[in-house]
């Protein structure tokens, strides 16, 4: 789903190229860091990168955002967890254009979030499916492909999308007929559907239930094994961010940490989240979370 202020997300394309589809596995190169050297020019276009970035807002004393480096490859899965207003939605209204900084510079892919924005390059994953009441499942994640046909994108087919998140069988029912859990699921597959480039997700699974959202966690981490575009998500689940993650940034105050490398086997086996290595990273990014906690503000 093209990111825009309504639920939508649909304006007529202004034109441009698609960027390159990631390959089936991780791209060559360093893992992103939070602190990053920024690539060199020729490899711009493989990189989302954000350089001393800096977000303020009026009578606020702390930063949303204090001059924030990091750098992302193409084709991850990278996640920001802290505590409710620590600058994590900030930081996405960011990387999509629909907030400006203060200082410093932010680049999707070589360009500025606002014109990756029009060329159709982002996806937008809120807390709230947003669905169209009177429109059947199918025909809801139908909708960003039918209002932008001459986007620069490859669709991805709908059908497929759904079935591959356990959605077969619901294509003709309307919203109201669905559990939240499953009108979760259709706004995942609305945005997988239009195929773009970065996935922005701000904390989907929020209002479901423990059991819902692992459930739900497990088939999107299934649907980005197969699609493989760049995410970065938000959530103040520890758990969530380790099944998920390629790597993961503590943010705190609008600083964000030295991100934690999730070493474990792609694709997540079953069963990952009893194992010693799982509860050991989850003890490392709780630990983290509460230096974020104590960490002195204005």
């Amino acid at each position: 789903m093209a990111i825009s202020t309504e639920p939508t997300g649909a304006e007529p394309p202004a034109g441009g190229e698609p960027y390159p589809r990631p390959t089936a596995s991780r791209p060559a190169g360093p893992k992103p860091t939070a602190m990053p050297a920024v690539p060199e020019p020729a490899q711009a276009q493989d990189w989302i990168v954000l350089s001393g970035v800096t977000k303020r807002f009026p009578n606020v004393g702390t930063p949303a955002l204090d001059e924030v480096d990091l750098a992302i490859p193409r084709g991850s899965f990278f996640t920001v967890i802290g505590p409710s207003g620590a600058g994590k939605s900030t930081l996405l209204r960011v990387l999509a254009g629909l907030a400006k900084p203060d200082a410093g510079e932010v680049f999707i892919f070589g360009e500025p979030p606002a014109e990756a924005s029009r060329r159709k390059h982002l996806g937008w994953v809120p807390q709230s499916p947003a669905l169209l009441p009177w429109r059947s499942v199918l025909d809801n994640v139908r909708l960003p492909l039918q209002v932008n046909r001459r986007a620069p994108c490859q669709p991805r087919d709908p059908e497929r999308i759904l079935a591959l998140l356990g959605l077969g069988e619901t294509l003709d029912r309307l919203p109201a007929q669905l559990s939240g859990g499953m009108r979760q699921r259709v706004a995942i597959a609305r945005a997988f559907a239009f195929a773009p480039a970065v996935l922005l997700m701000d904390e989907p699974f929020g209002a479901l239930d423990e059991m819902t959202r692992e459930h739900v966690a497990h088939l999107l981490l299934e649907l980005w094994q197969a699609e493989r575009p760049t995410v970065v998500f938000v959530t103040h689940s520890v758990g969530e961010a380790v099944v998920l993650s390629d790597q993961v940034s503590v943010m705190g105050k609008g600083k964000l940490s030295e991100p934690v490398d999730i070493a474990l086997p792609r694709p997540r086996p079953e069963g990952i989240e009893d194992t010693e290595a799982f509860h050991g990273l989850q003890r490392e990014l709780r630990a983290r979370l509460r230096e974020a906690f104590a960490a002195p503000g204005d």
